[in-house]
């Protein structure tokens, strides 16, 4: 095998940010896609004139597909993961990978069990300014880490959660600014922190008619003994770039998206402090760029043709969606959550 063949599951949104990742990838390419939606997979392949499978179980029995990108609402990636994996298709599924710590563990499990390569769409960690902040805390730059912050103040419309029946519901979203739009930016934040040991958390839906939240915030202890605080809402008009920063006793930092705003470390850092954030979606699903998911898939490619290790693996979703339904848990019950 010289070429990874790709087919995409879902025709919406976010397929294509992952066919035009495909597309940029040269041991990569697109061979095929199916949509329960017939009309949303015709319009795909208008631009792309790929194959439309007439069912999911005919694109996992095709011998002309060697793997697949779950593009589908977040409550079928788990039973479509697992389907694929069981056929032999290495799997790039979209966050989160399941709605439940049942489902991940069984997503895992498969994955352990067929051998086939698997990752979770983590893609800012691939982003240069994260690995540059991982390498100093690698380093020991920060000193003792002693706190942590996420703020991931959005917009969504009500236009948008209205533009798909699935939107906002516990069913097929799962919840709401946390699980769908504030999973990405919860895994960058737990990648850098480290695991998180306790957390109290309320949630509310302010603005929004949806069944999930529309609003969190939680205070959290980390492992390593540093606490921190984790904001998310859809609610925040107009929006604003996410924002992180990581405070030691020897320095910090400030991540605003993709952008390295302060650069307060007894090392040098190797790119450019303090330009405008880019690669925001705020207010704007669509406005994120396709680089993280080159690089994400570009690294399921070399692990499929060349055994190269995965640097988000299946393993690597389940944190996050640990950390989001101990909110969820918390919110509910009034009490903290112990991992």
């Amino acid at each position: 095998m010289n070429q990874v063949r790709f087919a995409l599951i879902g025709c919406g949104v976010i397929a294509n940010f992952h066919a035009t990742a495909i597309e940029q990838i040269p041991e990569a390419t697109l061979v095929g896609v199916y949509d329960e939606y017939r009309p949303g997979a015709e319009r795909f392949v208008q631009t792309r004139p790929v194959q439309i499978f007439d069912s999911l179980e005919a694109l996992l029995a095709s011998d002309e597909v060697d793997a697949v990108g779950i593009c589908t609402p977040s409550g079928l990636h788990t039973q479509q993961a697992v389907a694929a994996m069981r056929a032999g298709k290495h799997v790039v599924v979209e966050k989160p990978m399941s709605l439940s710590l049942d489902d991940a563990d069984l997503l895992i499990r498969t994955a352990k069990e067929t051998g086939v390569k698997v990752c979770v769409i983590s893609q800012y960690r691939f982003s240069d300014a994260v690995q540059e902040i991982r390498r100093a805390i690698d380093a020991g730059a920060f000193g003792r880490i002693v706190s942590g912050s996420l703020q991931m103040k959005y917009f969504r419309s009500h236009e948008y959660y209205a533009s798909g029946g699935w939107r906002g519901t516990w069913a097929m979203d799962g919840g709401g600014c946390l699980m769908n739009q504030g999973i990405h930016g919860i895994d960058m934040f737990r990648y850098l922190m480290g695991p998180v040991k306790s957390l109290t958390a309320i949630t509310k839906t302010q603005t929004r008619q949806i069944e999930v939240e529309d609003s969190a915030v939680a205070v959290l202890e980390f492992a390593n003994g540093a606490v921190g605080t984790l904001e998310g809402s859809t609610t925040c008009y107009p929006g604003y770039p996410r924002r992180i920063e990581i405070c030691g006793d020897a320095g910090s930092i400030v991540l605003e998206e993709d952008s390295i705003l302060r650069w307060d470390l007894p090392i040098p850092c190797n790119l450019p402090v303090g330009n405008a954030a880019k690669n925001v979606g705020s207010s704007d699903p669509k406005a994120i760029r396709v680089d993280g998911h080159v690089k994400q898939i570009g690294n399921l490619v070399d692990a499929v043709l060349r055994g190269t290790p995965l640097m988000a693996d299946a393993a690597s979703g389940r944190p996050p969606l640990e950390i989001i339904l101990a909110v969820y848990e918390s919110s509910k019950t009034g009490k903290p959550v112990l991992f």
